[in-house]
């Protein structure tokens, strides 16, 4: 009865913190930290449960930036709005310690599952193509997202959902921010089955350990 009644009381708890992220917006947020708020959705430790949230941890801060001041004046929207309320609560002056905070978070780990079936791992090993080396009229992914580049964000370790969305919504137009174009061209150059190889390789791909200061 015991253990029932410890499972059941975790599920609901789990519940409870699912719908916070879910409605941040609707959070009383009274004297949090701007990088608290914004952790209700990507966590504390910038690595988000839910995949339509991504995972912020380490990640470059010069991307991070542009994002959050792009959300805010309107220029990103492709979220259905819910980032566009949340930053509307900050001043840009807020900005810095949000990017501080998470990009010096610990990166995180690759999300590999060793025991992959074969169409898994074939899927893995054509995604891990298609980013190291492109193909034909498509550029290597990582010949911008790599540790050097100013403003391409880190990919590696990223739900694999969420890379699926932006790539669909870059290939769409949805996600037409400062400095999208290539992106754009490049999604719509993309097969639906590359997408999803590229997703299920990133998802399961270790980040270079590389200092978050760009």
């Amino acid at each position: 009865m015991a253990r029932k009644l410890k499972s059941y009381t975790g599920f609901v708890l789990g519940l409870i913190f699912t719908a916070a992220g879910a409605h941040a917006g609707m959070i009383d947020k009274e004297g949090m930290a701007p990088w608290e708020i914004c952790g209700l959705c990507h966590s504390l430790d910038g690595i988000s449960k839910m995949s339509k949230f991504p995972i912020l941890a380490g990640q470059k801060k010069s991307y991070l930036r542009r994002q959050l001041i792009d959300f805010k004046q309107g220029l990103r929207s492709n979220d259905g709005g819910q980032m566009a309320a949340i930053v509307d609560e900050f001043e840009i002056s807020d900005i810095d310690q949000i990017v501080n905070y998470f990009a010096g978070l610990p990166s995180p780990v690759s999300q590999q599952d060793l025991r992959l079936g074969a169409k898994q791992e074939e899927k893995f090993q054509k995604g891990k193509l298609l980013f190291e080396n492109g193909r034909l009229g498509v550029a290597a992914c990582n010949s911008c997202h790599n540790p050097v580049h100013p403003t391409a964000p880190y990919l590696q370790a990223q739900h694999a959902d969420y890379i699926r969305k932006q790539l669909r919504d870059f290939r769409r137009g949805d996600r037409a921010n400062r400095r999208s174009a290539i992106m754009t061209v490049i999604a719509q150059k993309l097969s639906e089955d590359e997408v999803d190889q590229l997703a299920a390789y990133l998802q399961r791909s270790a980040r270079a350990e590389v200092s978050a200061a760009h």
